[in-house]
């Protein structure tokens, strides 16, 4: 089974490396990742002078680390997937950009994190796990329902909104004043009947898994 030996070369008497350089050596087991990180370790600090990060080194199962924001998936035939790491990197993103734009228009919201999306999901355009990327545009726009909910504030005003949205009056009523929070609403079939997935790509929202299929087949 393979494992990662992850060090962290750092710039060194005499030695010119592109700022902090990474690498990932794949053995066939731990017994022969730790005799690696000792020879290299060895290598790098007593001939080249060179200081590792200890943090970022470490003898371990592929699946277990990240390498310049990517993993694998644990299988016997492994994928290439986001790793964990970056996703949350993104979806705190993501949530920074809904904070400071809940006074904003859905359009401008939308218009704003486009680019981001867009930059992300072309990074990580090599990925082969595509169910991330599935559940990331189900999340986007559970957010950007949420964002709706908050700015809408008061029952009536929810109320009208779902009536325009096209909801029974007395369901408009019942959902507007069931008492949860904003994310549970987002959530809600109320919110998800009225603002499907297609509404927000008429508003212009680009979907990750999309894009990512469309990069694919340029290559």
């Amino acid at each position: 089974m393979k494992r990662e030996c992850h060090v962290r070369f750092c710039e060194g008497l005499g030695v010119k490396l592109p700022g902090a350089t990474r690498r990932n050596i794949y053995v066939g087991s731990r017994v022969a990742g730790e005799r690696v990180m000792s020879g290299v370790r060895v290598f790098l600090e007593e001939v080249l002078k060179l200081r590792i990060n200890a943090q970022k080194s470490a003898v371990a199962r592929p699946w277990e680390r990240k390498f310049l924001g990517f993993s694998v998936t644990q299988h016997r035939e492994s994928r290439l997937r986001i790793a964990p790491a970056s996703v949350q990197r993104l979806m705190q993103k993501v949530r920074d950009l809904m904070r400071t734009g809940r006074g904003r228009s859905l359009a401008h919201t939308i218009e704003d994190l486009n680019p981001l999306l867009r930059g992300w999901i072309t990074y990580f355009r090599l990925t082969e796990a595509k169910g991330v990327l599935e559940e990331l545009d189900s999340w986007m726009r559970r957010r950007l329902r949420c964002l709706l909910w908050r700015q809408w504030k008061r029952p009536a005003t929810r109320a009208r909104k779902l009536r325009t949205l096209g909801l029974s009056a007395e369901r408009a009523r019942l959902s507007a004043g069931n008492g949860h929070g904003p994310w549970w609403n987002a959530g809600a079939l109320h919110m998800n009947l009225m603002l499907p997935a297609k509404s927000f790509t008429a508003k212009g929202l680009i979907s990750l898994l999309e894009t990512h299929q469309r990069l694919q087949s340029l290559r």
